[in-house]
């Protein structure tokens, strides 16, 4: 199976990974290899170093600095080559996941040096970023929102996130029309219930009393339990260290580490 480093082998990640990222010249010829990058971008993302802190003897050979190593995870993350990698392994992949049901969650990350998409939740008592997550019904996460700034709560431009991951799942020919989201009552409001009904996805929400809306919804509530695998998918994503608190200040970056997350967890099913 090849060497494994971060639970993503070598063969893994030059036949699932490389092939979708641009690196070098065409002639392939750079005595530096896209794969040795990737191991790289991926220790950090399991450990949570500092970039200037990678042991770049333990991934190349050649003298090589870990300001290049940064420099191609930006590229990619500027050019939307990670997302694009994404997109292609879950429709390659698509077999494996449990569409039953999806479940969808919001994640509340403490920042530490500011930047984009960043703002104080009181809840936390600190300053967050907040990011829309579904996972499959076993738990893999399948698609996430941009960043949105923690002083806004889950259902804030909820239509407008949830329309963005929709059309993220579209691209990767996963059909949504039809499927079962489970969400909790913090996602209870007219406008996502409209929109749920609009795209034939059939929302199972639970009702939030404090929204005063006496209308009768249509609630299973043991399909709704199939949503403590997203707890399970919070774990999984707590094991990488460097998703615990953000230090990047760009949110291209910070929801690339997040696709990396994804893209380990997926490869590990495999």
């Amino acid at each position: 199976m090849g060497e494994k480093r971060n639970n993503v082998t070598k063969s893994d990640n030059k036949k699932e990974i490389c092939p979708h990222l641009k690196f070098g010249n065409q002639l392939k010829n750079s005595k530096v290899k896209d794969y040795q990058v990737i191991e790289a971008i991926l220790y950090r993302l399991k450990t949570g170093c500092q970039w200037r802190s990678l042991p770049m003897k333990e991934f190349f050979r050649l003298s090589y600095n870990w300001q290049s190593v940064y420099y191609h995870f930006q590229k990619w993350s500027k050019d939307g080559s990670w997302e694009t990698m994404w997109q292609k392994l879950l429709d390659k992949h698509k077999a494996i996941l449990d569409l039953s049901s999806i479940q969808l969650d919001g994640t509340h990350t403490p920042t530490k040096r500011g930047g984009e998409a960043v703002d104080y939740q009181g809840r936390k008592k600190c300053k967050t970023s907040n990011m829309l997550i579904m996972a499959d019904n076993r738990g893999i996460p399948i698609v996430c929102s941009d960043a949105i700034s923690g002083n806004h709560n889950d259902s804030y431009q909820l239509k407008e996130n949830v329309a963005k991951m929709i059309h993220s799942l579209k691209a990767s020919n996963i059909e949504v029309n039809g499927l079962f989201l489970n969400a909790d009552a913090g996602f209870d409001t007219k406008e996502f219930r409209a929109y749920c009904s609009d795209k034939d996805i059939i929302g199972n929400i639970a009702v939030n009393p404090r929204n005063g809306n006496n209308q009768i919804y249509l609630f299973d509530e043991l399909l709704y339990k199939c949503r403590f695998v997203i707890e399970r998918t919070n774990a999984w994503l707590d094991a990488f260290k460097v998703l615990l608190v953000r230090f990047e200040t760009n949110k291209i970056h910070w929801k690339a580490l997040n696709i990396l997350a994804f893209t380990v967890i997926l490869l590990r099913q495999l």
